[in-house]
Formats: C-alpha cells, sequence, structure tokens
C-alpha cells in the first residue's frame, strides 16, 4: 500500500510541477513516516491482543493530546469555543470506543500508548514542514515507512504476499490513506496544529457511524452521545477558528 502511495504521489508531484522541498522537509516527512509505522503497529497490536475500550480511546486521545500541547505553547490559547470544542472531541472518542470484551482479557494498554505517542509525533512532524509542500512530502512518508515495515517482515518472518480477493480492499484503502494523509497535511498548513490534530482524531466516530449505516450494527447509549458530542465540537471548533480568538 504504502508502495503506491509514494508512486502516486510522485507521479502528482510531477504532473503539478510542485517544487522540491528542502530539506528540512524532506527530513520531517521520513521522520513522520517511521512515526506513522509505530503508531499503527501499536494500535493494531493493542486491538490483537487487548481491549477495544481500552486500546482504541487511549491512542486516539494521545495522539490528539501531544499536539494539543505543543500547538498551546507554540501558538497559545485558541478562542473559548476551539477549547471547548477540543475537550467535547477527546471525550467523544472515549464513548464511541467503549465497547462490551470477553472477561479475563488483558487491556493492552502498553501498545495503546506506544501507538498514541506514535500517532502523536507523527501529528507533530507533520504540522512542523517549514514550507506548504504536500505531493512530495506525502511521497516521502510513504517511502520511508517501507523501512521500518520490511525491517519487520524480514526480522519476523512474516508473509508479505497480499491475497488476490483482499487487492481490490487493498487499493481502495490506499486511495483513501493517501487522501486522508493530504488532507490532514493542509490542514496543518491553513490553520492550528491543535484543531487539525484534534478534528482527525475523531476517525473513530465515523467508524462506527459507518458501521450503523453499512454493517447495521446496533448503536449503543454511549455511542450516539459520543456521536452527538462530535457534531457538537466539530461546530465549536469550526466556529471558534473561523472567529478571530479571543
Amino acid at each position: 500500500m504504502d508502495v503506491l502511495g509514494a508512486i502516486v504521489m510522485i507521479g502528482i508531484a510531477l504532473a503539478t510541477g510542485e517544487p522540491m522541498p528542502g530539506a528540512a522537509t524532506l527530513g520531517l516527512a521520513a521522520l513522520a513516516g517511521v512515526l506513522a509505522v509505530a503508531g499503527i503497529l501499536g494500535l493494531y497490536t493493542g486491538l490483537a491482543v487487548g481491549r477495544m475500550g481500552v486500546v482504541a480511546p487511549v491512542t486516539g486521545v494521545i495522539a490528539a493530546t501531544l499536539p494539543v500541547i505543543v500547538g498551546l505553547v507554540t501558538l497559545g490559547w485558541p478562542g473559548a469555543e476551539v477549547v471547548a470544542g477540543i475537550i467535547l472531541a477527546l471525550a467523544a472518542v472515549v464513548l464511541v470506543s467503549r465497547s462490551a470484551d470477553p472477561a479475563g482479557r488483558r487491556s493492552g494498554i502498553e501498545y495503546a500508548i506506544f501507538g498514541g505517542i506514535g500517532l502523536g509525533f507523527f501529528n507533530i512532524a507533520v504540522g512542523a514542514f517549514p514550507e506548504d509542500r504536500v505531493a512530495w512530502p506525502l511521497a516521502v512518508i510513504k517511502a520511508s515507512s517501507l523501512i521500518p515495515i520490511a525491517a519487520i517482515v524480514v526480522l519476523g518472518r512474516r508473509p508479505w504476499r497480499v491475497p488476490g480477493p483482499i487487492v481490490p480492499a487493498l487499493l481502495a484503502t490506499a486511495v483513501l490513506d493517501l487522501a486522508g494523509n493530504g488532507l490532514y497535511i493542509l490542514a496543518t498548513q491553513a490553520g492550528r496544529l491543535d484543531v487539525a490534530a484534534t478534528l482527525s482524531s475523531l476517525y473513530p466516530v465515523t467508524t462506527v457511524i459507518l458501521a450503523v449505516i453499512i454493517l447495521r450494527e446496533r448503536v449503543t447509549g454511549s455511542h450516539l452521545l459520543g456521536i452527538i458530542m462530535a457534531a457538537i465540537a466539530v461546530a465549536l471548533i469550526a466556529g471558534g477558528s473561523a472567529a478571530p480568538a479571543a
């Protein structure tokens, strides 16, 4: 998936004539690629061996909180609406990630913390790009992520061939992954890092909504409350970001 992403973004960069960024941007992009793999590895491992109700919210909240702290330190406090929206968004992630798990299953909290730190610093690295570039940095992110992935496959002797039936789903995932990363880069360049990171951390809410619509899964009370809180959070952050900070 990352190979395809790197090739596509290089093609887009050449087709659009996007200038090659400087060494600082390329270095941060390479670091971001490694951090993304660390974050995803921690999240997926935690979900595999631990409880979703612990792993998903802890990972999401840490991934959002670290950039929020950096944003507050470097940019100062945003308006009251934005602050309220950030708090509501973090609470919404916790609520929609709650699920029932078999008794006695380990929590997986250590993997959640590892994944949250990896994704949090990925968000920070992307937000620190000194130039407004998208295609080339994203190509470097995808290319650099291949290094730790290859190391995991070789050292762990993991299978690397993709079964034919899942190729279409894999291609669709690659496109959506590129779109999400690209839009996040644009968001950090257009506005505040803490706002962009918080809104991007609402992916569990989207997952729950899609599960209800497509898979006809039942909505629990905490899920519904989390979805409502997420909607209010987005409205507060959008409204507060559009207005001058107090």
